[in-house]
């Protein structure tokens, strides 16, 4: 579901996929390791939620 959210940010903000890594995360691979299987810590996937939806909000603020 996580990915989803991701995928759809991505889309939506023409943003590659390191770039959401490294603003997110700290880690430009995180979405590539997503991708292959990875499974985030609960705190790490509630941090990316987060950052997922104020970017949508400030984004559309704009």
């Amino acid at each position: 579901m996580l990915l989803r959210k991701i995928e759809k940010v991505l889309n939506q903000h023409e943003m590659p996929w390191t770039k959401f890594g490294r603003l997110a995360a700290h880690d430009p691979r995180f979405v590539a390791d997503l991708r292959n299987g990875r499974t985030p810590r609960p705190h790490t996937a509630r941090r990316i939620e987060q950052f997922v939806a104020t970017y949508s909000e400030a984004a559309h603020a704009n």
